[in-house]
């Protein structure tokens, strides 16, 4: 294998709503990251750019998965420890704090540690897998069957965490785990501005049909700024060989917000959409609402009964909907029903001319005329072509008219 062949790449984007980019990211021989920052103008690519910088010292190989398990966790805790000390310099940026999702590939394992609702992605045999879980309020709602996940896509809610590395949380809990992973996989670290807006289904054809790690970057950004890209996104792909223990990047680096230098100075986080954004992308041009973090023991009890609130506001709304709709189906039939009894027609009974009400249809088992008055005429007496259009049914504009043909057979 050519000691130069490119194995992983990242890419970050501000996006075309966003005044400043909050999401960083770095590519490394062993090592991926991705941070999404929150604050907003109180720091979120402060948070997003330290926890990431912090992290690149810890790109080196490892003699085992525990070990590179031991440093990726404390790793993450340290860095929120510099947050920590960062807002205690700079009381402004209270209340910032950041995703993490983080992996080290040792050999033919992956070791992961993850907090937020950035993620990591394996896309093995054709099938991408989302191999994090989302620390979010609605995938709370989702695993405990609330709502559904399609659901939890458009829930006004969507945007709350429940678990953020920064000076919000004395006492983060991490996800870590070790992951298998073979010759062939692809592997992505995302923010949310990708999975948010841009189909799994995508993301995994991409990931499929372009075997180069950095056009594939390319195309995963180029496809949310398609989709209106309210929001920064960062990406990382990592390819998988099977000669090399590494996924070496054609440089190790970060991007987005720590590819600079940290500056602490307070700015707007979003700008107003161009005119062109709101036409072509009316629902995702609209800037999507900031993520922040609540606490889960004071918030997530309220936001659950705020749920089952609006799951019966919805039920109630769906009811009377469905009450709305079968009234005026309801209705149209009995109209269309009065409508027919206005009718007449002359038709067969029993081999002998009578006068029916309504019209010679039926709709399902049902009549939708009735036997109004017997002539005594046999049809037997009639003219061929007569007896065919009385069997036939033949219909009339009035009664009176349903008279008047009876008397011209009697003749």
């Amino acid at each position: 294998m050519a000691p130069d062949l490119v194995l992983s790449a990242a890419s970050s984007h501000i996006g075309k709503i966003r005044a400043s980019n909050q999401d960083s990211g770095s590519v490394g021989q062993h090592l991926f990251v991705v941070a999404d920052g929150m604050g907003g103008h109180a720091g979120g690519d402060v948070a997003s750019a330290l926890a990431v910088q912090h992290l690149y010292g810890l790109d080196r190989s490892y003699d085992s998965v525990d070990e590179a398990r031991e440093v990726l966790f404390h790793g993450i805790l340290d860095a929120g420890a510099d947050l920590t000390s960062a807002v205690e310099e700079h009381p402004e940026l209270t209340g910032m704090g950041t995703t993490v999702s983080a992996m080290i590939r040792v050999g033919s394992q992956m070791v992961i540690a993850h907090i937020g609702d950035s993620r990591i992605y394996r896309l093995r045999e054709g099938v991408l897998e989302q191999i994090t879980a989302d620390h979010t309020f609605v995938q709370r709602l989702v695993d405990s069957g609330r709502i559904t996940a399609e659901e939890a896509a458009v829930h006004p809610r969507r945007s709350v965490l429940m678990r953020v590395l920064g000076d919000v949380d004395a006492e983060p809990e991490l996800d870590t785990h070790v992951v298998d992973t073979q010759p062939g996989d692809r592997w992505l670290l995302c923010s949310d501005g990708l999975s948010g807006y841009v189909s799994e289904r995508d993301i995994a054809e991409t990931l499929l049909t372009i075997d180069d790690v950095e056009l594939a970057c390319h195309k995963l950004v180029t496809q949310t700024l398609a989709e209106g890209a309210p929001d920064n996104v960062t990406v990382v792909v990592v390819r998988v060989t099977e000669d090399l223990d590494i996924s070496p990047p054609a440089e190790s680096r970060m991007v987005g917000a720590a590819a600079g230098p940290v500056t602490y100075e307070s700015g707007p986080i979003m700008r107003k959409p161009a005119l062109p954004a709101l036409l072509f992308h009316p629902l995702r041009a609209l800037p999507s609402a900031d993520e922040h973090f609540e606490p889960e023991a004071n918030y997530l009890d309220e936001l659950i009964k705020e749920d089952r609130r609006r799951l019966i506001r919805r039920r109630v709304a769906w009811s009377l909907s469905v009450i709305v709709i079968v009234s005026a189906i309801v209705g149209s039939a009995v109209a269309a029903y009065q409508w027919t009894q206005t009718q007449y027609f002359v038709g067969n009974y029993d081999g002998a001319v009578a006068i029916y009400q309504g019209v010679p249809e039926n709709v399902g088992p049902f009549e939708l005329s009735t036997l109004y008055e017997e002539t005594g005429i046999e049809l037997e007496s009639l003219l061929p072509f007569e007896q065919e259009r009385i069997t036939n049914s033949l219909p009339t504009r009035s009664l009176e008219e349903a008279r008047a043909i009876v008397d011209r057979l009697r003749r």
